[in-house]
């Protein structure tokens, strides 16, 4: 597996070793081991599975309290993945990086804890799976408004978003409160 680093210190850009032949191909999606030697370390505790319509937006979502680290893979489709740094004491604090991620690349995402996570669906649909480091509570779950003019992120849209309640009603990151 390649390991590329990011702008945001931690989160890391995952290429595994893909196996093809004239059956299709095989790859690891997930080694304790491999992912020890990357200095990843963490213990994943839930997987998720989104599906989701092109021009659909989700996030940018975070929990404050039992924060979770996540493992981004789309199964099917495209996405533009977003990450901002909600760590108070970083030097990128208030930070985002973005990349397109697919299902012809097989490439992954790894997002450390207290970091903001969305995407914007380019394909006619994307199936997203996660897996995190601590289980879904709704009511630590928080949404930082992926229109917030100081984050200034560039999503590449095709007409307004499709999104839910929860997203559009986000906050800004000048009243983000650390916990």
């Amino acid at each position: 597996m390649l390991v590329h680093r990011t702008e945001l210190e931690g989160v890391l850009l995952l290429e595994p070793e893909v196996h093809k032949d004239t059956r299709g191909f095989f790859l690891e999606t997930y080694s304790e081991r491999t992912f020890a030697e990357a200095g990843i370390t963490e213990r994943f505790v839930q997987d998720n599975q989104s599906h989701s319509i092109k021009g659909v937006l989700r996030g940018l979502h975070y929990q404050l309290e039992d924060p979770q680290a996540k493992l981004i893979r789309v199964l099917k489709g495209e996405i533009f993945d977003v990450v901002v740094d909600l760590r108070p004491k970083s030097r990128t604090f208030g930070k985002w990086i973005s990349l397109t991620l697919n299902d012809g690349e097989h490439k992954a995402l790894w997002i450390p804890k207290e970091f903001a996570h969305g995407f914007y669906v380019l394909s006619e649909f994307a199936d997203v799976a996660y897996k995190v480091t601590a289980f879904y509570a709704a009511q630590k779950d928080r949404t930082l408004l992926w229109s917030d003019p100081d984050l200034a992120i560039r999503w590449p849209l095709l007409g307004a978003p499709i999104l839910s309640e929860k997203d559009r009603a986000g906050h800004l990151l000048k009243d983000f409160q650390p916990r």
